[in-house]
């Protein structure tokens, strides 16, 4: 009875004692793990980056937090180049099981992918994705401010207003009511918007760093800038 005793209490000052360290070193685990995790994206964003990075000037760790999030969560790409006939280059086509993965940096978050008209008989505005790339003034999306690209995000202002609501008859330069053409349609910027500003500002850091692709694809005007784009 005592030895079974003596064995109960020594085993419960044990248990009692490796409570006590979890309770102390839990918390410092989880602190741990969310840096790892943080710096294991920061990694493989530069990793899978699929152009080169301008980080003259530029927040290193933001810029590789931004690709994750571009290149391997939001799939930025796939909506805003030209299209999934030259989204990839021949030899790197997962669809055609080939890898691994080649991205075609002549198009990279270029725009054009066109998603057709808001109206069933087609008489409206083409919704053609925007051009991502940095201008000559080295902002992403044309020349965005980082205020102007989080109001973009977190509320689809249409900066560029391309395409207002019509107010009579259907036109190529409208689109149709109830769609309210002073917003982004298509881009899923109501979802984008419960990001963080820290992701938010990664995504700006990164975009800032890609290289320029000139033209405005989705511009009513045309698409082509004369190369005064990028210089």
């Amino acid at each position: 009875m005592k030895a079974s005793f003596s064995t109960a209490i020594g085993t419960a000052a044990v248990f009692t004692t490796l409570v006590a360290i979890g309770v102390i070193v839990a918390p410092q685990r989880g602190r741990a793990d969310s840096d790892d995790s943080e710096s294991s994206r920061i990694r493989i964003g530069f990793a899978i980056a699929p152009v080169p990075l301008n980080l003259h000037g530029k927040n290193r760790s933001l810029v590789g937090l931004g690709s994750y999030i571009v290149n391997a969560q939001g799939d930025c790409n796939g909506c805003h180049s030209a299209g999934p006939a030259s989204e990839f280059v021949f030899g790197g086509i997962p669809y055609f099981g080939q890898r691994p993965t080649k991205i075609n940096p002549a198009t990279y978050l270029g725009g054009g992918s066109d998603f057709g008209t808001l109206d069933p008989g087609g008489l409206s505005a083409h919704i053609i994705t925007r051009n991502l790339t940095p201008d000559k003034t080295g902002r992403p999306e044309g020349g965005a401010t980082f205020d102007e690209f989080v109001d973009i995000i977190r509320h689809g202002t249409d900066r560029d207003h391309w395409h207002p609501t019509c107010t009579g008859a259907l036109g190529p330069h409208c689109v149709p009511p109830p769609f309210d053409g002073s917003l982004l349609q298509i881009m899923p910027w109501p979802i984008y918007a419960n990001m963080n500003d820290h992701d938010l500002r990664a995504i700006y850091e990164y975009l800032s760093a890609i290289p320029c692709l000139e033209g405005d694809p989705g511009n009513p005007a045309g698409a082509d800038t004369h190369g005064t784009r990028c210089k």
